[in-house]
């Protein structure tokens, strides 16, 4: 059994650690809040310019663009998104068992281009080909943030050294649930838009006069899908990471409780020990006079 003086100092101890993860969790539940606000405003801009881009698409025909080229995929790239520090439960550990199980057994060339430490720091140990990391994301998400790692893409694709590109990150559901999600960026595929569907389940073509002309329309509102994905993306991540560092502060919290009692109950018992042998000596010295 642990000495009284080596209990004193585990609980101590665990005291000091109850206090920093009580600290950490109403530090992560403030940052979760902006985060929780920031990601909920954009979701509506970011439904709308996918029901845009998908509408014009439609409308524009036949009109090729480099960002909507479809090629054999021998090359492929993830863009990985994670968070810059842990403590925060299996947040990081979930986004990247799912990029591992999309890239087991792949035939095609991988690529990736990370956004957060941990992921830039799992995948470049493993020998994987990062074309592009973006650490020090910080609490409130930039806009510009979006836009090097779009334009990034952008440029790798339209050069043909990508054939397909994927977006991983986790989706805020709530606060206790981050669901990692793989989102394909390119080949761009303009998606349906809700409630407009026709009978065969396509969305209903509108008849659009461009101008300038179908081309350049697309070559505004493209890059402008890809940016706004990549920082939807972005904000959902973040807000997901807030809520798993406030919920693991909060078990490592009530777990430090529990181990602050079960060692006082120990050390209790370890002191009535110590007292009862102490009466015991006394007792026996005193019947040994006699």
């Amino acid at each position: 059994m642990a000495s009284l003086r080596d209990l004193r100092r585990r609980i101590k101890a665990t005291e000091n650690m109850q206090k920093i993860t009580k600290a950490m969790k109403a530090v992560s539940a403030a940052k979760m809040r902006r985060a929780q606000d920031a990601v909920l405003a954009a979701r509506p801009y970011s439904k709308r310019i996918r029901g845009v881009l998908g509408r014009v698409a439609l409308a524009s025909g036949a009109v090729k663009h480099p960002l909507l080229a479809v090629r054999e995929p021998k090359k492929v790239c993830y863009v990985i998104i994670t968070a810059d520090r842990g403590l925060c439960g299996g947040f990081n550990g979930n986004v990247i068992r799912r990029v591992a199980q999309e890239v087991k057994g792949a035939v095609a060339e991988i690529s990736m281009i990370t956004a957060g430490r941990k992921g830039y720091d799992f995948f470049r140990k493993r020998g994987y080909n990062i074309d592009g990391h973006f650490i020090g994301l910080g609490d409130e998400i930039k806009y510009q943030t979006a836009q090097g790692i779009s334009s990034l893409v952008i440029r790798k694709y339209t050069e043909a050294e990508y054939d397909e590109v994927y977006l991983v990150y986790s989706q805020f559901v709530n606060v206790m649930v981050q669901k990692p999600v793989v989102m394909k960026l390119l080949p761009a595929e303009p998606p349906a838009e809700e409630g407009k569907e026709g009978q065969e389940g396509q969305v209903q073509k509108v008849n659009y006069i461009f101008e300038p002309e179908a081309e350049a329309v697309l070559a505004e509102l493209l890059p402008k899908y890809l940016e706004n994905a990549v920082y939807q993306g972005l904000l959902e991540s973040k807000a997901g990471e807030q809520c798993a560092r406030m919920s693991a502060m909060d078990n490592a919290t009530k777990n430090a409780s529990e181990m602050i009692s079960k060692l006082t109950l120990s050390m209790n018992r370890a002191r009535q020990a110590a007292i009862t042998s102490e009466i015991s000596e006394i007792v026996g010295g005193a019947a040994a006079l006699e």
